[in-house]
């Protein structure tokens, strides 16, 4: 009845007031008359519904209706969780999800091992205070690749990653390598791994002590203590591994690569981060850091 009033009115008031005065959306009107008079979607529609589209081929398909949202609203279209959903629906994006992974570390060493330094602060106030790392596997058809990265705590970036054929010391000592080079940090710096012997090892323990870093490590079999590299390769292997059918190492690498440096640290909405990207939540804490 109240669209039937709206549209026998729409010459005499403006739609928006009537809309407003009757308690009813304006897009839930539109959405009738076009069911009614067999209307072409609104252009904006259209270009929601597009946007949608590439927003979820560039995810991967990963994202759902929150992420979606926060995406659109970031694209300049306000629309809310629901909307976002309904949009998604509407052009048949589904988000997708396979079963965790669960996580190995060959603790079994008659290595030292370091103290929990960290204690499951998560949480740091500036860039290259505090790195977690961990290391994962990837099938291919030519066997495994092995995976370890290095996390930056404030901002969930990855700033040193390094795969091979072999899970070993070097392994870790060349990611670790990669972000010294990429970040420079200074001593002081708390790098928090699990129990596994490439990082009980002597190479790991000599670039910590040549740097000034210091050494920790998770409690015997608790993987709560480092969730948050844990939690990383959940979605490396949600989001892009398990949906993937690598032939060979150097394509798995190529793949896992652009995750990395295309998507995830320079894309992909983090919860953690309030929905922005790790590289634009630095630019955006470095940008206020120079006006304060």
């Amino acid at each position: 009845m109240k669209y039937a009033f709206i549209t026998q009115h729409k010459k005499t008031w403006p739609t928006a007031l009537m809309c407003r005065l009757l308690g009813v959306s304006r897009n839930a009107y539109y959405r009738y008359i076009r069911r009614h008079q067999n209307l072409p979607p609104a252009p904006e529609h259209q270009a929601m519904l597009a946007a949608v589209k590439e927003i979820a081929e560039a995810s991967g398909y990963s994202y759902g209706a929150r992420r979606m949202k926060r995406a659109l609203n970031a694209l300049g279209y306000p629309v809310g969780r629901r909307k976002a959903r309904s949009l998604m629906h509407e052009a048949s994006i589904r988000a997708r999800y396979r079963k965790k992974y669960k996580v190995t570390t060959n603790s079994h060493h008659k290595q030292p091992v370091f103290e929990n330094v960290l204690k499951r602060v998560f949480t740091v106030a500036e860039p290259d205070q505090a790195y977690v790392s961990d290391i994962t596997y990837i099938w291919t058809q030519e066997g495994w690749l092995y995976l370890a990265v290095y996390i930056d705590l404030f901002s969930r970036r990855v700033v040193g990653w390094s795969m091979g054929s072999r899970m070993n010391a070097q392994l870790v000592t060349d990611a670790l390598q990669m972000a010294l080079w990429q970040r420079r940090p200074a001593a002081g710096l708390i790098v928090h791994s699990d129990r596994g012997s490439q990082y009980a090892s002597k190479a790991y323990r000599r670039l910590l002590k040549a740097h000034g870093f210091v050494g920790s490590m998770s409690r015997k079999g608790d993987c709560w203590d480092n969730a948050v590299a844990e939690s990383f390769f959940a979605s490396l292997k949600k989001e892009r591994v398990q949906w993937k059918h690598y032939q060979t190492r150097a394509e798995a690498q190529q793949d896992i690569l652009n995750y990395i440096a295309m998507f995830y640290n320079n894309q992909r909405l983090h919860s953690y981060l309030d929905y922005t990207s790790p590289n634009d939540y630095e630019s955006a804490m470095a940008e206020l850091k120079k006006a304060a």
